[in-house]
């Protein structure tokens, strides 16, 4: 506490304090989040006798890389990574052209119907036929065992759609896209000349969005994609790790088989997992400047 010396009150810590105390916080806020990460990160480096012994903690313990090892062995893995990466350049771009599609002209308040449709879209929010009725849907269509089946049925994230509609609300002046009309610019010429270029940091955030949804489900291919060779790559890392502890099962009745298929299957859990993750990790901090500008200025103001 410091005491002001011409009103001879005291006041709160010094500025300088206040950002010491404040950075301290972040610090113990990032550690808090991204060890759990790195964890996993050494985890997969590490004898799983160590791990669960707690003697991995900072560093690798019995380093060791069978992990990986076993994951890169499977004839399966570079066919799942470049069809992952496939289906994740597609379905973000499918679905971002989609929710500007359909989020632009819900932004124009004189839009006959506005609010019907909206109410439409927001319905489909909390009510849908399920899994099997949808199963039903995309096979009389002809999407079984069709790339296309990972994209149609949700091509529209309406909670996505709903940010860039805030977006574009707020955030695009509307005497700009009124003095491109005035001008004799037709709506297409508006929406691709004034408003695509200025709301490219809401798309950053939807491009995001949509990356790490399409590249970690693998549920959806496993639905619609019963064939090994459209598989991507989390559904192939799920096959592997459940084709080991399956080895593992039925290796309990021999002596020492199955503790050490065990283990492997506990070291290829963890390599997994970091697998899957790196590409989004790496790619993150190239569109991390626009991640919070564009999420912010897409929320829902009061």
């Amino acid at each position: 506490m410091k005491e002001n010396a011409k009103s001879g009150k005291l006041t709160g810590l010094s500025e300088r304090g206040s950002e010491i105390i404040l950075v301290a916080i972040c610090v113990i806020v990032v550690l808090l989040v991204a060890y759990p990460l790195y964890y996993v990160l050494i985890a997969s480096f590490s004898n799983p006798y160590d791990v669960y012994a707690g003697k991995t903690f900072l560093l690798p313990s019995g380093f060791t890389l069978d992990g990986y090892k076993s994951v890169f062995a499977d004839p399966n893995i570079l066919t799942g990574f470049v069809n992952s990466v496939k289906y994740t350049v597609i379905g973000t771009v499918f679905s971002v052209v989609i929710l500007y599609l359909a989020a632009y002209p819900l932004s124009v308040k004189d839009l006959p119907g506005r609010k019907f449709i909206s109410i439409f879209f927001i319905i489909t929010m909390y009510f849908g036929g399920g899994l099997v009725p949808t199963y039903l849907v995309v096979k009389q269509t002809g999407l079984i065992n069709n790339m296309w089946a990972l994209f149609l049925p949700g091509g529209v994230a309406v909670g996505n759609m709903i940010i860039v509609r805030n977006f574009f609300e707020n955030s695009i002046p509307k005497e700009m896209i009124e003095a491109a009309g005035i001008d004799g610019a037709s709506q297409w010429t508006t929406f691709t000349r004034i408003v695509v270029p200025l709301s490219r940091s809401i798309m950053a955030v939807m491009v995001v969005f949509s990356m790490v949804a399409y590249w970690n489900d693998w549920f959806t291919a496993m639905i619609y994609l019963p064939g090994t060779d459209k598989a991507p790559l989390p559904l192939v890392l799920r096959n592997i790790l459940i084709k080991s502890s399956a080895s593992a099962s039925q290796a309990s009745t021999i002596s020492g088989g199955f503790a050490e298929l065990n283990k492997m299957t506990e070291m290829i859990k963890f390599s997994s997992i970091i697998i899957a993750a790196l590409p989004m990790l790496i790619i993150y901090p190239f569109v991390q400047k626009y991640f919070e500008k564009g999420f912010m200025a897409g929320a829902v103001k009061g």
